[in-house]
């Protein structure tokens, strides 16, 4: 079994797919707009009513960088070669997924996180727990899922196209952070159904780019970027990770303005008031 893990943390943009975000290129990202570019409504929300998934190493619910906001936990577990959904502690193995809370309530304070553990202390898990809690979470309806992990195991491309495919279908919404490591194929942030994320440089958590030129479509901010920690302790991280939780919690104030958008508009929105 292909042993997984979460992308990130090195100096620098890091990635092959952070390429069209630096700032040097960052011009080559202007383009002729389809549509209205004025402030739009759902800026001024704030995640009201909208509950996030966090798929990652678990969140620490009483760290005070996620506010109270966290409702629900949960881990996958492998029972003889099984993943197995089972109620956990609000507690976070490594920091990775208490990082994403924090960012996530940052943008959007008065969305409830839920944590859905799969990571283990070494920020590893098997693809298979990490397909079964993203199946989780559409099998509860949660609309929106921060990933910032991926996998790149080629066995089990089909199994996550096929999730993807079922959460779009099912009105959730991927955030997929892409690959931190040059050329590597990773999934599911490579399918068009979902949104996939990248790291800029620029230190503003609502500055957010649009890429014209996929396979990733979203840059934002992703570098130095100060960071909750488990045992209530905070750092400085870099990866394509952090920069998921920023689009995350703008799909929050999307949905709660809109909450009968489908992912497809829900992109379409967040290109629409792109920098």
């Amino acid at each position: 079994m292909t042993t997984e893990r979460a992308p990130d943390a090195e100096a620098g943009i890091p990635t092959a797919w952070s390429e069209p975000f630096r700032r040097e290129r960052v011009p080559a990202l202007v383009r002729d707009r389809a549509f209205e570019t004025a402030a739009p409504e759902w800026l001024r929300s704030r995640g009201a009513g909208v509950t996030v998934a966090i798929v990652d190493s678990g969140v620490e619910g009483d760290h005070p960088a996620v506010g109270g906001r966290l409702v629900a936990s949960v881990r996958v577990e492998m029972d003889d070669d099984e993943p197995v959904v089972v109620e956990d502690e609000s507690v976070d193995v490594v920091g990775h997924g208490t990082a994403c809370a924090g960012i996530i309530h940052a943008i959007a304070p008065d969305a409830e996180l839920v944590s859905v553990r799969v990571l283990g202390k070494k920020n590893t898990a098997k693809g298979i727990a990490f397909a079964r809690g993203v199946h989780w979470v559409v099998e509860q309806g949660i609309r929106i899922a921060n990933l910032s992990l991926s996998s790149g195991s080629e066995e089990l491309f089909a199994e996550f196209h096929e999730l993807a495919d079922l959460a779009y279908f099912e009105n959730t919404v991927l955030v997929c952070a892409a690959s931190n490591t040059p050329g590597r194929s990773s999934y599911p942030s490579l399918f068009a159904s979902v949104i996939s994320v990248a790291a800029h440089d620029l230190p503003d958590p609502m500055t957010w780019y649009y890429n014209p030129r996929p396979p990733v479509e979203f840059g934002a901010r992703g570098v130095d970027v100060p960071v909750a920690w488990r045992g209530g302790t905070s750092i400085v991280g870099t990866g394509n990770s952090f920069a998921t939780p920023h689009i995350a919690g703008l799909v929050a104030r999307i949905r709660q303005t809109y909450p009968a958008a489908t992912p497809f508009e829900v992109k379409t929105l967040l290109a629409a008031a792109a920098s």
